[in-house]
């Protein structure tokens, strides 16, 4: 099995990791059928006007998709077709085509500027997508294919494309009670939620080594979020979440929901969502500080596959404004067959998603696991 790598739209190079993405096509044909069309015209006007000084706009037109060395070669390859055109019919020596020749020259100057200050931006903007790649990725670690008890697949794809930056976060650990995880979505998006993004990780990891159950662990990430809150001055800042601890012993997995998507499992060709009683969002709790999370525990066995998601999967809207119907989907594939793997279920989701929702509007995230080893 293989962890899935989110699709963004940069790809990867030999340079610094990634390249930016080619122009369409069309615009690197454009200045040649710009050329062709020129000759044409010229061939088959029956008057003499002066059809070469649409050349002037080559060079501009260059610019778009080439860098500084083919838009000054093209500014050349201008000037002397204007020249041999005027020469044609006898009017190389006129005012208006030496005016031509000039203002295609500084046109050209111009474009090739345009082209290197271009090819500059794209430089930098991979340099920042590779450095919000970097720190997402130290964020949210790479899910490993098998994590003790448990076999897991994670999938992470931001709203805004080209980018890792996004509001949701999960990660996976194994402690001395058993396998713990979490899936999250903290309010906002983009770079206002990367600081949260990453406190909230930060967190959960310390507690997970020392919390004795899934509510304590809610209670550190809690007093962390509302930290967080009365430093960025946020009174409204929370994160809904799903903790998840895995008993390899006891063939159960416990659950406690704080206002997050409900976990999805698919058991014995059969799949549905684990319901519970709901708790608030983690740094909301002071709201209903009587109130405690519930854990609720589900028998998870081999063959069995639980799937965690962020609202950015099942809120993903098709043409029609219909939402992604996950559960039908996993249905539609998965029920009655032979079980599948976690990277199975992740793999599934990462192509049907696109084929409902082109466009994503939010962040998505998923994990799945599922029980390795004795049974």
């Amino acid at each position: 099995m293989r962890r899935t790598r989110p699709d963004t739209s940069l790809t990867a190079d030999t340079d610094d990791g990634f390249r930016p993405a080619a122009p369409p096509a069309w615009t690197r044909w454009l200045p040649f059928v710009y050329v062709a069309f020129v000759l044409l015209l010229e061939a088959a006007q029956q008057e003499e006007w002066a059809v070469s000084l649409f050349l002037v706009a080559l060079p501009a037109i260059a610019a778009y998709a080439y860098g500084p060395a083919v838009v000054a070669a093209l500014t050349v390859l201008a000037i002397l077709l204007e020249g041999f055109l005027a020469a044609v019919s006898h009017h190389l020596g006129e005012t208006h085509h030496v005016t031509a020749d000039i203002a295609t020259a500084v046109v050209g100057i111009l474009a090739t500027a345009l082209a290197a200050h271009r090819r500059s931006q794209e430089r930098h903007l991979v340099h920042a997508n590779s450095v919000a790649e970097a720190l997402m990725r130290a964020l949210l670690r790479p899910v490993p294919h098998q994590v003790g008890n448990v076999l897991a697949a994670g999938l992470y794809r931001p709203s805004e494309a080209g980018t890792m930056v996004g509001g949701d976060l999960f990660d996976i650990r194994t402690t001395r009670t058993g396998e713990r995880a979490i899936i999250g979505d903290v309010r906002g998006k983009g770079l206002p939620a990367v600081r949260t993004v990453a406190a909230v990780p930060g967190t959960f990891r310390e507690a997970d080594y020392e919390a004795q159950d899934l509510p304590a662990i809610a209670a550190r990430l809690e007093r962390g979020l509302v930290r967080e809150a009365e430093e960025i001055r946020d009174p409204e800042l929370f994160a809904t979440a799903v903790l998840i601890e895995y008993d390899s012993l006891a063939h159960r997995v416990t659950v406690t929901n704080h206002g997050h998507v409900e976990p999805v499992l698919i058991s014995r060709g059969e799949v549905r969502t684990l319901e519970g009683p709901p708790a608030l969002p983690l740094g909301l709790g002071h709201l209903a500080a009587a109130d405690r999370p519930v854990p609720c525990s589900h028998r998870f066995t081999r063959g069995d596959v639980l799937l965690l998601v962020t609202d950015g999967l099942v809120e993903a809207r098709d043409t029609g404004g219909d939402f992604y119907p996950l559960v039908e989907r996993l249905r539609h594939r998965f029920e009655g067959r032979p079980a599948p793997g976690p990277a199975d279920v992740v793999d599934f989701l990462n192509t049907d998603l696109p084929r409902h929702t082109p466009h994503l509007h939010d962040d998505v995230a998923m994990l799945a696991i599922a029980p390795h080893g004795h049974t």
